[in-house]
């Protein structure tokens, strides 16, 4: 008779993003306002504070040969995955992606009324990485920067 194994307990713990240049990627992170945490880690590999699972930036080329992919050739076009900044408001949401087109970020699409409710817009980093900037219904943003669900 087999023993059934315990499941672990499910954690998204760090996003970690291949980029080019990693000192243009930490100020363009800096700049945005996330908190860099293990600077001790210079300019190897960087982190950030992000409310919620850890922001990792890490050098695109050490980032496919630690994972045993093929950094050639580089997608130039959508990856399948974006990002999330989520909002409080419709304004938040204007203030956000103004403000990230301002430190550097590539606007891809201008925040617009979704046909789900909410409002949101796109931005791209330094990299390409595209990040969604959204108000959604039962999605609520607390005080300690993290998104709660409704039920």
């Amino acid at each position: 008779m087999s023993k059934e194994l315990t499941p672990p307990v499910p954690r998204l713990t760090v996003i970690t993003l291949g980029v080019s240049d990693i000192r243009t990627s930490i100020a363009f992170y800096v700049a945005l306002g996330f908190s860099r945490r293990l600077k001790a880690t210079g300019e190897a590999v960087a982190f950030f504070d992000t409310g919620g699972p850890v922001l990792g930036l890490f050098p695109w080329d050490q980032l496919a040969a630690d994972a045993k992919l093929a950094d050639q050739p580089r997608p130039a076009t959508f990856r399948g995955v974006t990002l999330a900044w989520n909002c409080a408001t419709r304004e938040e949401v204007d203030a956000v992606l103004a403000f990230a087109v301002g430190k550097g970020a590539a606007l891809l699409k201008a925040a617009h009324e979704t046909d789900y409710g909410g409002y949101s817009g796109y931005f791209a980093d330094p990299d390409g990485h595209p990040w969604e900037v959204v108000v959604a219904p039962g999605i609520e943003v607390g005080n300690d920067r993290r998104v709660h669900l409704a039920e």
